[in-house]
């Protein structure tokens, strides 16, 4: 029985990890910011902040096994803690993202990063998650050890976690329950895009930890389906019906980042890029096969039925449906 370490191990991938991980015979702790319990005698939550001083320090003394960690750094934050997490245990999954890869079809481990390839300086200059991520991957590789693997998703959804471009849940399903229209960016429809169920992520990170295959590779952790964003809104509208309308990018990001350039990068680096992957090394390297992954329709629909009773109104005053709403009803005026 191997003990796992699994840092951030709530949230959407986590949830689903930690059950494979037990199912393999692990023990396994999970970090978390609330305080939780469990009655199996493998799992065990510890509560605690992983970026508290002093308190991975007294975690790693008990010398994992293996280490899955959903924690996001800054670049800096991760470079001076990276090598504490290599020298602390046998197997590091270090999680990064689909989103270093520039314009490519289909991604593989080996297309071109953004970092590498892009010639836009501000964008550059900044430490935008798509660019910190490739940063962070760049400090495992020169390291000198292999005691590491990164895993790349692609976009992943997951019980409380749902994506429609850019739109996370707080504004998808609160909307959509609440009857409220979804303002998209009509530029991205047509844009393929890849969306992976958290659990089958979920299995393949489990299956790459400890598999002698994997130290010192990456891999793309994600289904190899794809749709464009149009047809997984009218997926979405299957489910529980909704009303959209599209506009331009600009009136977009108006709406959803307006004084912050992140969503913008997100939008034009990630979402207008056609992001279909190819899966065939992780299938191959842990025994999985494409025809037993979750489709987008059966996942989003349980999922769905699996919070559609969170209490979304929460959401009504969030940054973005305020704007969402003042946008529709001077859209409505201007009809009028």
């Amino acid at each position: 029985m191997s003990k796992v370490l699994v840092l951030g191990g709530t949230g959407a991938m986590g949830r689903y990890v930690v059950p494979a991980l037990l199912e393999l015979g692990h023990s396994v702790d999970v970090v978390s910011l609330d305080e939780m319990t469990s009655d199996n005698p493998r799992l065990r939550y510890i509560r605690g902040n992983t970026k508290e001083a002093g308190f991975m320090d007294s975690i790693l003394t008990n010398n994992y096994d293996g280490i899955v960690d959903f924690m996001t750094y800054g670049t800096e934050e991760f470079r001076a803690r990276y090598r504490q997490l290599l020298d602390h245990t046998g197997h590091y999954i270090f999680l990064s993202s689909c989103r270093v890869f520039a314009d490519n079809l289909p991604i593989t481990e080996d297309s071109p990063r953004l970092l590498d390839v892009s010639e836009d300086q501000e964008y550059l200059a900044t430490d935008d998650y798509s660019l910190y991520k490739a940063r962070e991957e760049n400090i495992l590789r020169e390291s000198g050890l292999r005691n590491w693997t990164i895993v790349r998703p692609a976009t992943t959804y997951s019980t409380g976690r749902f994506q429609l471009v850019t739109l996370e849940a707080n504004t998808i399903l609160y909307r959509m329950l609440a009857g409220k229209t979804i303002v998209l960016p009509e530029a991205a429809m047509d844009r393929q895009a890849t969306l992976s169920w958290g659990g089958d992520v979920g299995k393949m990170l489990a299956l790459l930890l400890f598999n002698p295959k994997a130290p010192g590779e990456s891999y793309n952790t994600a289904t190899a389906e794809h749709h464009s964003w149009r047809e997984i809104a009218a997926i979405y509208n299957e489910i529980c019906p909704f009303r959209y309308v599209t506009v331009s990018i600009d009136d977009y990001l108006q709406i959803h980042s307006v004084g912050g350039m992140g969503g913008r990068y997100q939008l034009m680096y990630a979402r207008m890029f056609d992001r279909i992957t190819d899966n065939r090394k992780v299938l191959a390297h842990t025994g999985m096969k494409q025809e037993d992954l979750m489709t987008l329709r059966d996942g989003l629909r349980m999922e769905f039925e699996h919070s559609r009773n969170f209490d979304w109104t929460r959401c009504a005053d969030a940054p973005v449906n305020l704007r969402m709403d003042a946008y529709l009803a001077k859209m409505q005026e201007a009809q009028a």
